[in-house]
């Protein structure tokens, strides 16, 4: 785990407050854009984009700068094929018997059931791990402070770092996940967070007419 033991000058950028408004808007319109998509294309997307949002997402803030996650990058057909099967398998249950009557009249309008078959169309899965301890040089266990706000913050700048660069996504959180640990060979003190499906929209992908809240019920300026 790498740690600052010094103070170095700050590298920020600063932009008068027209470039800012500007810079602003073209980013909410372009994030405005983005939409879950559930049906993939399998064209393959270069593995330079995913990489760079991958350190995007690394760049994110954290606990004690403790850096609590782990993604890993599944393009192998055939893992990709055992994590469906193994998701699928959680998700029968929960449309089956774990999800309450609210909960599935809350998910109706989606069109989403059990059957998962973007965990096998899409290129890439990223799944995100959180990873409760760290080692210290030495091989001392350390305490992660703040981990699942931190790798929330990751995640979000992960997607938003996709998006800008034309990779649709969708975010999967099948429950329990620890089949993840196992099928991916991740250590048990990690957690799953969730399975980031990551491609280009098929042709003809279509997705729920939604509207996003307005500013004013999201937000107060006081």
């Amino acid at each position: 785990m790498r740690q600052a033991k010094d103070f170095v000058a700050l590298d920020f950028e600063q932009l008068e407050h027209p470039e800012m408004c500007r810079r602003a808007q073209a980013f909410r319109e372009r994030m405005g854009r983005r939409r879950t998509v559930r049906d993939f294309s399998s064209a393959p997307i270069p593995r330079q984009v995913i990489e760079d949002a991958l350190r995007t997402a690394g760049s994110a803030p954290s606990g004690a700068n403790m850096q609590p996650w782990h993604f890993c990058v599944v393009q192998s057909a055939d893992i990709k094929r055992q994590i469906r099967v193994a998701a699928e398998e959680e998700e029968r249950e929960f449309y089956r018997r774990r999800a309450s009557a609210e909960w599935l009249q809350a998910l109706a309008p989606l069109g989403t059931d059990a059957h998962k078959p973007f965990l096998e169309t899409a290129p890439c899965l990223i799944v995100i791990f959180l990873q409760k301890f760290s080692s210290s040089d030495a091989g001392e266990k350390l305490k992660n402070y703040y981990t699942a706000e931190s790798v929330g913050i990751a995640t979000g700048l992960l997607i938003a770092a996709l998006h800008n660069a034309g990779v649709a996504t969708l975010t999967h959180t099948p429950s329990p996940m620890k089949f993840l640990n196992e099928i991916l060979g991740r250590p048990v003190t990690e957690k799953p967070y969730m399975i980031l499906v990551a491609g280009l929209p098929a042709d003809g992908a279509q997705v729920p007419a939604i509207e996003r809240k307005p500013l004013a019920e999201i937000a107060d300026f006081v």
